[in-house]
């Protein structure tokens, strides 16, 4: 088994999507009006708007309601993202600290409150779980 996806079901789907783009670098590719992907070289976010869920079962999921997932992104330097990202509008859970696992980290929510973290492993038995 190989985890390949995650789907987002979001409102505004331009919006969300255009978020990922910035945060991620990579333009999303548009199968339907109602969904895109961002295929990074690890994963691909998938972007579904509100419509279709009933494509699945109607209310199985809703958009803008994430309180327990977290979205997240090995970058060569957390610090370096921030600054990058600091200068767009976007809402900041915290600056860049580092964590008791080894990793130094920061939190951005996505224009529909899912948290979105950046970090970068630290400490050499961080690194090592990330090098294998």
């Amino acid at each position: 088994m190989k985890l390949v996806s995650i789907r987002l079901i979001v409102q505004d789907i331009n919006k969300v999507v255009n978020f990922y783009e910035l945060i991620t670098g990579y333009q999303a590719e548009w199968l339907a009006p109602v969904f895109a992907e961002i295929i990074t070289p690890t994963a691909v976010i998938a972007i579904g708007s509100e419509e279709t869920v009933a494509l699945f079962k109607e209310g199985c999921a809703r958009p803008a309601s994430n309180h327990s997932a977290i979205l997240e992104f090995m970058v060569k330097d957390v610090d370096k993202a921030f600054i990058r990202l600091k200068e767009y509008s976007l809402e900041f859970v915290h600056e860049p600290k580092n964590m008791p696992w080894g990793n130094r980290t920061m939190q951005i929510r996505d224009p529909e409150g899912t948290l979105v973290s950046f970090f970068t492993p630290v400490t050499d038995i961080a690194i090592s779980r990330f090098n294998r």
